[in-house]
């Protein structure tokens, strides 16, 4: 068994690290670019990037969010998930629990997180996203003997979401949800189980309802579509109610 220890002490550092992958992903996989073999370059002037210029959140500060070859803008989103995936180390760390507990735990918050992200800025999720979070959630769930509820659970949410997705579109006779949300909710009901998946929903379609009531209100001069219409990420809803939960649980 590792040392919990070293596991809490590695986590913690290779948390921006983490985030700047996490980052990459949620950017290339929805262009269906690789994120192997491919270099990292500027998206601007095309010249690749080096090791100081992709050091988490240091090298943004340094180069004050530009590209140093051609001055080109970084986008923010890269920053922010640098620091929010070290954040997410830190709290899986908090959690608790011995090593394998931990990174379980870092790995389920990091898969919400790049899922999120990539539903902000595509409105896309990407299937080795959601199966990488289907995965973590059966081991978290396999760990706790419940992987029957987390079997019971996914079956519920994704096939509640392709009974939504297909009812909508009968009625609407236009895409209301996206097939990604279905693979979505298969990992989250995993998570969830049967029973806290009704609170999982209810979370998500508060904070999606909120978030969109905000925005016509902010941007109601700029805009003239009403609220039925508006397109949402909620994906990134769903992520974020599931790391509510988490979170809620880690501090009972």
């Amino acid at each position: 068994m590792p040392d919990p220890s070293f596991s809490a002490i590695f986590l913690i550092l290779i948390g921006p690290f983490i985030g700047s992958f996490l980052a990459l992903l949620a950017d290339r996989l929805p262009r269906g670019e690789g994120v192997v073999v491919k270099p990292s370059v500027c998206r601007s002037c095309g010249k690749r990037l080096g090791a100081r210029d992709l050091l988490p959140v240091v090298s943004f500060a340094m180069h004050r969010g530009r590209c140093r070859h051609c001055g080109a803008a970084i986008p923010p989103f890269t920053l922010y998930t640098e620091i929010a995936a070290a954040g997410a180390a830190v709290l899986a760390v908090l959690a608790g629990g011995d090593a394998v507990q931990m990174w379980l735990s870092a790995l389920f918050l990091w898969a919400l997180l790049a899922l999120a992200v990539s539903d902000l800025i595509w409105f896309r999720l990407p299937d080795p996203l959601t199966g990488a979070l289907f995965i973590v959630a059966l081991a978290m769930a396999g760990r706790s003997g419940q992987l029957d509820l987390a079997l019971i659970g996914a079956a519920v949410g994704a096939g509640a979401f392709l009974a939504l997705r297909i009812g909508y579109r009968a009625i609407r006779e236009r895409e209301g949800l996206g097939l990604g949300d279905v693979k979505l909710m298969a990992g989250l009901g995993a998570y969830a189980g049967p029973f806290d998946l009704p609170a999982l929903l209810l979370i998500a379609s508060l904070g999606a309802l909120a978030v969109a009531l905000l925005r016509q209100m902010i941007f109601s001069d700029r805009s003239g579509s009403p609220l039925g219409t508006q397109k949402l990420p909620f994906g990134a809803a769903l992520c974020a109610a599931a790391a509510l939960l988490w979170l809620l649980d880690a501090l009972a």
